[in-house]
């Protein structure tokens, strides 16, 4: 993610969520066109998990996210964990 000119408009929380749970429910929209069958967009039991594990508070400040390599320490795609950097160092 690069820096977002979202910002002149949006709330850091509402940004975060346009890029998750919104774009999930466009996702769920496109029926068989969807790659992802399940639930999207949410934490819990049977719904696809990609989630992140943030250096610092992206509701603070969003351009953390627009420096992954640095400020992401765990990544986990459909519930598998792809980077865990949190005994680095």
């Amino acid at each position: 993610m690069t820096r977002t000119h979202l910002k002149r408009w949006y709330s850091n929380a509402e940004i975060l969520k346009m890029a998750t749970v919104d774009n999930a429910e466009l996702l769920a929209l496109s029926g068989t066109l969807n790659p992802y069958p399940g639930k999207l967009g949410v934490v819990e039991p049977g719904a696809h998990a990609d989630l992140l594990l943030v250096v610092g508070d992206p509701l603070q400040d969003i351009d953390l996210l627009a420096a992954p390599d640095k400020n992401l320490v765990v990544i986990m795609k459909e519930g598998r964990i792809h980077k865990d950097t949190r005994g680095a160092g």
